[in-house]
This record gives structure tokens, sequence and C-alpha cells, in this order.
């Protein structure tokens, strides 16, 4: 189960991303007095099996985690309309701040931006389309067979139709009148930015550079509704998708330590962020 909590009270108010799949909550705006917002949110990881308190803080705001406890772990520059989101956690379980594939993942990274990041021409050979609600049956179908596990349900069509319902933006490609490869973006109207975020492309389809055309066509359109702040959270295992974000220009921003389930296991994500305005 995964739901959203609003708290306004006198001292504080706050918006909590309650993940039982993955076992955390994500605190991802919150002002006014830390400390009962602590207190609040660690009672509220007791009343199911939470291993990970993530905050997304503002500058005034991350020494104050870091001298309750919570590790720093990344940050986005232009997150909060313009302004810096820091990620910072606190692990309940000592398991899930250990991670056995870190010095891996570590070489990955350094052999990703040793690559040149050079200009991209998106692939005519296949246009990009922007999906519609009348594609979330068959973009159900591509996450499910790219993904034995995700962070959201993807695998389910009504998920897909609400997220577009909500705003989110999915593009995809299509061969032989089937999806073969699909991304989107999530974007925050608030804060002014969005998290490229569900990028799958069927295995035998892979070599083609389908995900940096789509990724180019989602900073287009994001563009076009004033969003210059665009980031995502990739899985620190793959080398592949870590160098599409590099190679578009996108800078490395950390990473979080067993996030989310994602492919098959509890996964280390980079974040990689972009100002589209620059």
């Amino acid at each position: 189960m995964q739901m959203y909590e609003e708290i306004e009270q006198s001292k504080l108010s706050a918006a909590l991303y309650l993940d039982e799949m993955n076992k955390r909550i994500r605190v991802d705006l919150a002002r006014g007095d830390l400390t009962s917002l602590l207190t609040y949110v660690e009672n509220k990881a007791a009343t199911f099996p939470c291993e990970k308190i993530i905050f997304k803080a503002r500058e005034h705001q991350f020494r104050t985690l870091l001298e309750k406890g919570f590790v720093y772990e990344g940050m986005i520059s232009h997150y909060f309309n313009g302004d810096r989101a820091h990620f910072l956690s606190r692990f309940l379980r000592k398991e899930r701040r250990s991670s056995n594939h870190w010095s891996e993942e570590d070489a990955i990274l350094s052999s990703v931006q040793n690559l040149g990041v050079k200009p991209f021409v998106k692939n005519d050979d296949h246009p990009i389309l922007l999906a519609g609600s009348g594609d979330a049956a068959e973009l159900a179908t591509l996450y499910k067979e790219v993904f034995q596990v995700y962070p959201v349900p993807l695998q389910d069509p009504a998920y897909i139709k609400d997220a577009m319902g909500k705003g989110t933006i999915f593009v995809c490609i299509r061969e032989n009148n089937q999806i073969i490869s699909a991304a989107s973006a999530e974007i925050d109207d608030q804060h002014h930015n969005a998290e490229v975020t569900d990028c799958a492309t069927l295995p035998q389809y892979r070599k083609g550079g389908y995900m940096k055309s789509l990724i180019m066509k989602l900073e287009e359109e994001l563009l076009l509704r004033g969003i210059f702040c665009v980031y995502t959270i990739a899985r620190a295992l793959s080398f592949g998708m870590n160098a599409a974000f590099h190679q578009l220009g996108y800078q490395y921003g950390g990473r979080l330590a067993n996030n989310c389930y994602i492919y098959d296991k509890l996964e280390d994500m980079n974040i990689w962020e972009k100002d589209l305005g620059r």
C-alpha cells in the first residue's frame, strides 16, 4: 500500500509518502518544528514495517537533520522552485543501511563519467509518441515484461491512467504496432520540477538508443510547460541507464542506499539532475 498524508498543525506542516511496498516513509515537504515532525514520523514508522525514513530537506533544514542522526545521501540543485533539495535518511535496520554492491556501483559510475557528453540525434526511424489513456494496458504489459518488481504498480493499467490524469507525461516508441520502449515525466507543478522515470525497453531492442530519444522528447514537453528542473533516480547497477543520462548532460547528485525494490531486488539508486534552462 502507498499513500500520501498531509499534516497541518499549529507548529508544523508536512507531506508524507507512506510506502509499505518499499518499507519506507518519505517526507516530501516539511515546514515548522522539525523535532515535533520527527517524533510524528517515527511514531508513524512504528505502525508498519518501515526500514528507512527519507527527508527532502531545504537548505536551512539539513543541518538539523544531520544533528538528529540522519545520513546525507544527495541533492537536487533547483528542486524547490530553484532552491536545493537535500536528501537525508535514517535507517531503522542495519541491514537496510548496508549495501552489498556499493564498490561495484562506484566502478560503474566512474566508467560512466569517463564517457564524453556529446549532442545526441533522436532516432527518426521510430516516431516518438505521446501516450494516452488508451495506451495504458499496453504500457502496463511492457512494464510487466521488463520489471519483475517495481516501486509503484506500473503493471496495473488503472495506476497508469490515474498518473496520466494527475499530469504525468508518458512517451513511447512503437514497432510492428507494439510498444517497445517507454518513459514518463512526473511533474510537480507546485515546485516546478519533474522526475523522469518509468524508463523501460524490451530486451531485444536495447541497443537502438531509444531511451535517449524518449528522454529528449520528455525534455521538450517539459520546456513547453515551463519546467526547467528535471531529475531522475536511476538504478546504480545499470551502466546503460546511468550512461544515457550522463551523455545527455545530466549531473550526478548522489546515491540513495537500498532505496526501493526495482527490477528484481532492493537496490541503490543514483540521482541525476539537469537544468533545462542552461
